[in-house]
């Protein structure tokens, strides 16, 4: 007779989700902003591109959270208050830990356009990533896998074999890839590490989104656990 089973889940990849609660009345305006700057590409774009992508897809260069606007800063402290905290549970920080976490980072954004993509990526030398929706575009029904933005499964050399005692497995067992339709002030954060890529879109009306990566310094003394 069995006495006690004990299933535990381990090597867990966390995905974190915040809303900016004021989305409807500051995205209007980013997009205003971005619409604007995707225009002047010369001083605007990103001229070091690293991920495939086509030419639907406008990127701009990597510094947008520096740029003088408050709606940009509104975002930019939404983010990096979201993180913080993200960061304090997950590691069980307390505010002193948390504030000699010294910040280094990038941010720009994206505007889509019909077909376009962005091919599978990670993103090298930083810890956390981050994507937040300012405008999902718009699709119509025939497309309802378009502009996914879809992580990897890191468990995909697990599919080698595959019968019905491990074809179903549920939660964080999932083999599967993990899929948001994003929605407006909706942001994702996640490992740097992680494969994820952006399925092609279809709507009419431009879909545009902010990103950033993150790494960081410890001022502290480190502390073996």
């Amino acid at each position: 007779m069995i006495d006690k089973l004990n299933i535990q889940p381990v090597f867990s990849v966390p995905i974190i989700e915040a809303t900016y609660s004021n989305h409807e009345q500051l995205n209007p305006k980013l997009r205003q902003i971005f619409l604007k700057a995707e225009k002047e590409k010369e001083k605007f774009g990103n001229k070091e591109e690293y991920v495939q992508k086509n030419e639907n897809v406008f990127e701009s260069r990597f510094d947008l959270f520096s740029w003088n606007n408050p709606e940009i800063s509104s975002l930019r402290d939404f983010c990096w208050a979201s993180l913080y905290q993200a960061i304090g549970k997950l590691n069980n920080y307390d505010l002193k830990t948390l504030e000699k976490l010294h910040m280094a980072s990038s941010s720009w954004f994206h505007v889509t356009k019909k077909g376009g993509f962005f091919g599978v990526h990670n993103h090298a030398n930083s810890a956390w990533s981050g994507v937040y929706c300012v405008d999902e575009g718009d699709q119509d029904d025939e497309s309802i896998g378009s502009g996914l933005l879809s992580f990897l499964s890191p468990n995909m050399a697990t599919t080698s074999y595959v019968d019905m005692s491990c074809s179903n497995l549920s939660s964080q067992y999932s083999r599967g890839n993990l899929q948001f339709k994003l929605k407006p002030g909706q942001l994702i954060m996640f490992p740097s590490w992680l494969l994820h890529e952006v399925k092609p879109y279809f709507g009419t009306r431009e879909r545009i989104t902010v990103a950033f990566n993150a790494w960081f310094k410890y001022s502290g003394e480190i502390k073996n656990r």
